[in-house]
């Protein structure tokens, strides 16, 4: 073979071989336009304002990345209004499958049936919706992880005792479930609930309520806020006025998570958020392949003390 042949022929593999090495790189598998070739998932998500959420979102991306879809996330702020203009937003881009992460469970029917109206099948994460057609639920077992929260309180105090319950935002099923978990793991003890306010699962808001609280109530034992952000506000607040109260929180954020290990916080109940997204999102592509899916996919909780 000649010399110019041996190079031609050299040069051909290398091609070849830099070609398959470009083809193993992470990148979703897109069509030739650019697109993913699974096509679009949209999720509205409650609010990017809170850690929980924030994990729960690149959960999301992360499985949809590896799944081969786009994902179109947009954050309602807290806001039922700003969510029905997001899933409107949504449904205008003709989205696939539309994962929404409800700021209010009452309030978003008017979202899903939006979304109904234009055939595109919905999948409620962490907060369940009150109206409309849902195609399936991804959340913890709210219930039982607020009775976990609740025996653990009772544990501690001996089965008696004055305790505060922070509540997250009114009709958000999270905070429904979550009150009701705890009170029934108190019901027929000598404990005292002897407030029960809400703080919107917001930090700020909890250091603002539990001030109040504090002012208003010369004993009180322990404090179990709805999550770690409301949590973390009412520890802020009792740090300052010099009392000991034990808190429990909810989530099991990375700063509660630090505050338990610290031992400033006694326990939170750790839920998944990152595997909450990634379910979603592997909920949707299943649907989208023809597989069936369950109406309920629940992810396990634990208690989280040191």
């Amino acid at each position: 073979m000649s010399s110019l042949k041996k190079l031609l022929a050299v040069g051909g593999i290398l091609v070849l071989l830099l070609g398959v090495m470009a083809g193993c790189g992470e990148e979703a598998p897109t069509d030739e336009e650019g697109e993913a070739e699974g096509g679009t998932i949209g999720l509205a998500i409650s609010t990017l304002n809170n850690p929980f959420f924030v994990t729960l979102e690149e959960g999301a991306k992360e499985a949809a990345e590896d799944l081969g879809y786009d994902l179109v996330v947009l954050d309602s702020q807290d806001d039922s209004s700003q969510e029905l203009s997001n899933v409107e937003d949504l449904v205008q881009q003709e989205v696939s499958v539309i994962l929404i992460n409800p700021v209010d469970s009452d309030a978003v029917e008017s979202a899903v049936s939006m979304a109904n109206d234009a055939d595109i099948p919905v999948i409620t994460l962490d907060r369940s919706a009150e109206g409309g057609e849902v195609l399936s639920h991804v959340a913890s077992d709210n219930v039982a992880g607020g009775e976990m929260a609740g025996e653990f309180i009772v544990d501690e105090l001996g089965g008696e005792g004055k305790v505060v319950e922070l509540e997250g935002v009114p009709g958000a099923s999270a905070a429904r479930d979550r009150g009701e978990g705890f009170h029934n793991a108190v019901e027929g003890t000598d404990i005292d609930v002897i407030a029960s306010q809400t703080a919107n699962f917001d930090r700020q808001e909890g250091l603002s309520v539990m001030e109040n609280i504090l002012e208003a109530e010369e004993e009180i034992d322990a404090v179990f806020a709805h999550n770690d952000e409301m949590a973390l506000g009412a520890l802020q607040a009792i740090e300052s006025s010099g009392r000991d109260i034990m808190v429990v929180g909810f989530d099991a954020t990375d700063d509660a998570r630090e505050a338990v290990s610290e031992g400033s916080m006694a326990a939170t109940v750790a839920q998944q958020p990152a595997l909450i997204g990634s379910l979603g999102v592997e909920s949707a592509a299943d649907y989208l392949e023809d597989e069936e899916i369950e109406e309920y996919i629940p992810v396990d909780l634990e208690l989280v003390t040191e």
